[in-house]
């Protein structure tokens, strides 16, 4: 059998913690008087506590000193901590255990690659961490998506090639960072809007054994 490698997304590919994101960020515009909402929060997806911050300024039109700024990533961050620290294996998306699973049962290598800061305690929390041959979130990286740093630095982890990983990830720049890394890119989520993805599932429900059996043998 073949070995590949494949390389997953965390936020909105194997739990949904991108609902926590909004609700700390939200709280926290809500504070400095800004205006947040749904579709603001789909442009923070993939980009950094530092940056997002950024943009929620720049959309209220508000300045703040660097201080202010330090208090207030602060204060998103252990908000965000105190709702990650609730989840368990219920928070797990659809079908995502059984591919990691089978995965696994064929020797296939299984990685993260997270722009997350909070990747660890979140997978033991969600009791998957026995899944994965490598960790990458974002202690181990500098470069924000669409830069495939993350994705590079976990094939490097496995000693793979880039040619023979596949990426599961549901953000553009993520899509954009697996394909610039010349990797397969396989989009969770709306295909009109992920139509940069080499394929496209809106879940893994729809992912089949036999569509990953293809990947690993071609």
């Amino acid at each position: 059998m073949n070995k590949k490698t494949f390389i997953f997304d965390l936020d909105g590919v194997i739990v949904d913690t991108a609902k926590y994101h909004f609700l700390a960020w939200q709280n926290l515009a809500k504070q400095i008087g800004v205006n947040f909402t749904h579709e603001d929060n789909e442009q923070l997806k993939g980009v950094s506590r530092v940056q997002s911050l950024e943009l929620i300024l720049g959309w209220g039109n508000k300045t703040a000193t660097e201080e202010e700024k330090e208090r207030w990533l602060h204060q998103k961050n252990e908000e965000y901590l105190a709702f990650i620290n609730k989840m368990d294996e219920s928070e797990i998306l659809p079908d995502v255990e059984r591919v990691l699973q089978f995965l696994k049962l064929n020797n296939q290598n299984v990685v993260l690659g997270s722009a997350s800061k909070n990747a660890r305690p979140i997978l033991e929390k969600v009791n998957i961490m026995h899944y994965f041959d490598a960790i990458v979130d974002g202690n181990d990286v500098s470069k924000a998506k669409p830069d495939p740093e993350v994705f590079l630095v976990g094939a490097a982890k496995v000693n793979a090639i880039n040619k023979n990983c596949i990426v599961f990830e549901d953000s553009v720049a993520g899509i954009q960072a697996a394909n610039s890394a010349k990797m397969t890119s396989i989009g969770i989520g709306e295909q009109n809007v992920l139509n940069e993805a080499e394929y496209c599932f809106i879940d893994f429900t729809k992912i089949s054994n036999e569509f990953l059996l293809e990947q690993i043998k071609n």
